[in-house]
């Protein structure tokens, strides 16, 4: 997906399309833009902390995360594995997508 581009879902390959709507692993780095250090219960999560979140960011590269009520997680700059069901729901804002995928997390190890 090119910087700066609008989300077209005939850009997903076959596999990301596969698991729309599945419960997925999904290991990363919590984006340090989060404004408490611990009950966090929203956050963005990126494959690597060089990923760009915003204007001319790497759209597929972060993914919101949603915790299921009573689930929280505490920021740490190490990685970190969220089990939960992802799907392909686009975030837009200024003409561009800024992440591609959403996962509604059930447990953070």
């Amino acid at each position: 997906m090119p910087l700066g581009t609008l989300f077209d879902r005939a850009m997903l390959t076959p596999r990301a399309a596969q698991l729309d709507g599945q419960k997925v692993r999904i290991r990363g780095f919590i984006y340090p833009g989060v404004v408490q250090q611990s009950g966090i219960t929203n956050f963005l999560l990126v494959k690597n902390l060089e990923c760009k979140f915003g204007p001319q960011g790497l759209a597929y590269c972060v993914m919101r995360v949603d915790l299921d009520e009573g689930v929280t997680t505490e920021f740490t700059t190490y990685p970190i594995t969220v089990e939960g069901t992802l799907s392909v729901r686009p975030y837009d804002a200024g003409g561009f997508t800024w992440s591609v995928y959403h996962l509604q997390g059930q447990r953070v190890d």
